[in-house]
């Protein structure tokens, strides 16, 4: 899989990316015909997404530009605009304009339909189809509905054929057509003794339109995580301008700027705290629902929430440069993307239309051949083309997946595709790093011992004074334990530092050595037993010519560690450890987290090699790291997990990232993936089986037009309602 990725990554390096508003799609057949229209451009890779309506693109410049893909598309039937965070709100009100014609003409239309159903049940006496309402009154309350209501079918229809295709607009404007013509000519022959269908033809107009309605009202709820989401950035901020603080808009702010954030109000920028003492509601990216805590130094993140504190903050990012535009763009490019499952449905859908052309015409033949009957024969083939819509299988596996990556933002999990989402419900192995994954990735002292005469506090003061000046880890934990305890550290003086060994130097006159034991041993000295500290690491502290203690640091487990490692083995997923730490270090990780498995001293470059052994043996794997040391095992796996607090190159390697430092967050993914993936099957398989139902019933004559499109208008509403059933789902909380 790393070998493909780099493969893509190479073959796209020149690349631009182009995002447009689709208009005109009615169902499955549409989206196809557009996919393949602009994919055969040069240097085109076109995903269309039908219940998003949108197109995202990736081109060659060099081979094409936007004019050319815009032309593409309508010469294939439809509109398009480019479409970016800027136009969202525009696209909505065109969106909400449309449909509220449509609610207008569905109003109309059935205003003009219900004499002609109101007449249905009297039509059926003992002497047979007799007509209630004249049969000139009829065809002036059909005919509105045929050609001014259902002109977009006609439409619809003949740019799909122009396009090379059919659609859903084809079916129904070739069944509607031939039961109101057939209709027609009889009215205006005066063949009496032959039946009408003029109430078939409007009813099934009235009811395709209802059910494009529902559909439109249910799929506009697959998006709310998207628009609550943008919904977030606050319009105005409050910033320092030559000593006075004025209100500006949020657009207008650049990187340096320092805005004051009151207490209640959201964050307008990414930035850095500059003064002051507060907490922020970081829910909306973390998942997490309690605050964080912010002082000097710590970062803070537009849309999230300041608490009682007031906030000086120095912008780091703004506009799209902000995380919160990060995810929106994640989300979207993960709800625009394609699951492979979707490919069987892509290859139904592409001869769906002429295939059922083909069932109709020889529905027609067969019956009026066999029984002698033109109008029994006309109502089935009727019937044949009105039930067989293909918009449900369109929209199966896309409103799905638009549903479960807006949860996951929702849930702190930023899912880049949908192919991601797909193969996680199969991770069966998960790998992890060690440092900053399984534990906090901050050593913290937890032991000092003393050796001899003297105060443990001693040895402490003594260690961290003289490791004040040096950027190691080790020295880091052993200053901020001091500074905890309030302890006075001395300045070093004549410090030489013997690399990767310790440093040596004079704290208030007295030479003190701080470093590895084994160090020490070089140095001629005795080493005490430090079997107590077996599984962490240890400094060795000493005077010029004894050790006088042992501290010991170590880099705690995490507090959701252990909980979430259990989670996982209780779905099925064996959790491998991958540490560059010794043996020691690692076992004692492993057992205080409960992993069974574990791989010690694995240097940087072989966790890549681990995974793809693990990937050879037949297994599924994920992978989650933080750091850059992860990236190449993060590429290499099925399914990588980047955590939040990470480095960007790992986050920018893995598939999905975590936005809270918490192992739990892969769980939440790989319950949402099989979630998600649950709800694809189940609307693939109503989809598939309603076809495969409805369609032989109709061409024997068990259905009638009516019934067919009542039918066939359901069936697109109730897969986007089993879709948005999926927000029922919850991450858990340990």
């Amino acid at each position: 899989m790393s070998e493909t990725r780099q493969t893509a990554a190479d073959a796209t390096a020149n690349c631009e990316t182009a995002e447009f508003a689709i208009g005109g799609m009615t169902c499955a057949a549409c989206s196809a015909r557009i996919e393949r229209q602009l994919n055969k451009l040069p240097g085109v890779e076109a995903v269309v997404n039908l219940p998003a309506e949108r197109a995202q693109i990736r081109f060659d410049p060099a081979q094409v530009n936007v004019d050319r893909l815009i032309a593409t598309i309508v010469k294939t039937g439809f509109t398009a605009t480019p479409s970016s965070a800027d136009t969202r709100g525009e696209e909505k009100q065109r969106k909400e304009a449309v449909y509220r014609a449509e609610v207008k003409r569905f109003w109309i239309a059935l205003a003009l339909t219900l004499p002609l159903i109101a007449q249905m049940p009297f039509m059926f006496g003992a002497a047979g189809h007799v007509d209630v309402l004249p049969r000139w009154l009829q065809f002036t309350l059909a005919t509105p509905v045929q050609f001014w209501i259902g002109w977009r079918f006609y439409v619809g229809g003949w740019n799909a054929l122009r396009g090379g295709s059919g659609n859903m607009d084809v079916l129904v404007a070739l069944g509607t057509t031939m039961a109101w013509g057939y209709s027609t000519a009889v009215l205006l022959l005066g063949l009496t003794h032959h039946h009408v269908y003029f109430e078939a033809s409007a009813t099934v107009i009235t009811l395709v339109l209802m059910g494009k309605i529902l559909e439109a009202r249910a799929k506009a709820k697959t998006s709310a995580a998207i628009e609550s989401l943008m919904k977030l950035q606050p319009q105005t901020a409050h910033v320092e301008r030559s000593g006075k603080l004025v209100e500006v808009p949020v657009a207008s702010l650049i990187p340096g700027d320092v805005v004051v954030v009151r207490p209640g109000e959201a964050v307008p920028v990414d930035g850095e705290v500059l003064s002051g003492n507060s907490s922020a509601n970081e829910a909306m990216l973390t998942g997490e629902s309690l605050p964080a805590p912010k002082t000097v130094g710590d970062k803070v993140f537009a849309a999230t929430v300041n608490g009682d504190g007031l906030l000086r903050c120095k912008a780091t990012g703004v506009g799209s440069h902000t995380l919160l535009a990060g995810i929106i763009r994640l989300v979207e490019q993960a709800q625009g993307s394609k699951a492979p499952v979707q490919r069987l449905a892509d290859q139904v859908a592409a001869i769906f239309v002429p295939v059922v052309t083909a069932i109709a015409l020889l529905t027609f033949v067969l019956w009026w051949w066999l029984a002698g009957d033109f109008t029994v024969a006309l109502v089935n083939a009727v019937a044949v083309l009105v039930i067989a819509c293909p918009c449900a299988l369109g929209l199966a596996t896309p409103t799905a997946i638009m549903v479960g990556t807006g949860l996951g933002a929702k849930a702190g999990i930023l899912i880049r595709n949908a192919q991601a989402l797909e193969l996680a419900e199969k991770i069966n192995v998960l790998a992890v790093d060690k440092t900053g994954t399984l534990t906090q990735g901050k050593p913290v002292v937890t032991d000092v011992i003393k050796v001899g005469a003297g105060e443990t506090a001693n040895v402490l003061q003594l260690a961290a004074s003289l490791e004040q000046g040096s950027t190691h880890p080790l020295a880091a934990a052993l200053v901020a334990a001091a500074k905890t305890q309030n302890l006075n550290l001395e300045t070093p003086q004549e410090v030489v530092s013997t690399a990767g060994k310790g440093l040596t130097g004079l704290v208030a006159g007295q030479t003190i050595r701080v470093g590895s034991p084994k160090w020490m041993t070089e140095q001629g000295m005795t080493l005490p037993d430090t079997a107590a500290l077996t599984g962490k690491s240890i400094v060795a502290v000493a005077t010029a010519s004894e050790v006088i203690g042992f501290i010991g640091v170590a880099d705690p487990l995490r507090e959701t560690s252990r909980a979430a490692i259990a989670r996982l083995k209780q779905m099925g997923v064996e959790v491998v450890m991958l540490t560059g730490d010794n043996q020691a270090t690692a076992a004692a990780i492993a057992a205080e987290s409960g992993v069974s498995r574990y791989e010690a001293e694995v240097l940087p470059g072989d966790k890549a090699a681990h995974v793809a052994a693990l990937k050879a043996a037949g297994k599924t794997v994920g992978m989650a790291g933080d750091g850059i040391n992860d990236a190449p095992a993060l590429a290499a796996a099925d399914v990588s997990f980047a955590m939040g607090a990470g480095a960007d190159v790992a986050m920018e390697a893995a598939d999905v990232t975590l936005m809270r430092d918490d192992l739990n967050g892969v769980a939440d993914a790989i319950s949402l993936s099989r979630a998600t993936l649950a709800k694809i099957r189940q609307n693939l398989f109503w989809a598939f089986i309603y076809n495969v139902l409805g369609i032989p019933l109709a061409a024997l004559g068990f259905l009638n037009p009516v019934v067919a499109g009542a039918a066939m208008a359901m069936s697109s509403v109730s897969v986007v309602s089993n879709s948005l059933l999926l927000r029922r789902w919850k991450p858990e909380r340990s």
